[in-house]
């Protein structure tokens, strides 16, 4: 069993910065991807950021531009920097990390982007 552990979440004003981590329990040298997805109030889950082993990038358009989806092996953590961030980020959002033999999700945590 694998754990994601994800922090980074908060409050912060329309125009500011967060990143995201995702701290996995077991090495993620041989992922076969890792992505980040959100969920508004009301709204279904969305990929906002993917990426696969091969180094293929795939970004919600509302976020391209804005959001980087990063990992660190040596620290088992997968990243999502986000910038010049709007009300309409507001979400909770969850990692998911996917080995050949598996696919795991973080347990979500919460952004909230005031006005």
């Amino acid at each position: 069993q694998v754990q994601l552990v994800e922090s980074g979440g908060g409050l912060v004003q329309a125009g500011g910065s967060l990143r995201l981590s995702c701290a996995a329990s077991r090495s993620i040298f041989s992922i076969n991807a890792m992505g980040w997805y959100r969920q508004a109030p009301g709204k279904q889950r969305e990929l906002v950021a993917a990426k696969t082993s091969g180094g293929s990038t795939n970004y919600a358009d509302s976020v391209k531009g804005r959001f980087t989806i990063s990992r660190d092996n040596a620290k088992n953590t997968v990243y999502l920097q986000m910038n010049s961030l709007k009300p309409e980020d507001t979400a909770v959002y969850y990692c998911n990390v996917q080995w050949g033999w598996g696919d795991y999700w973080g347990q979500g945590t919460q952004v909230t982007v005031s006005s």
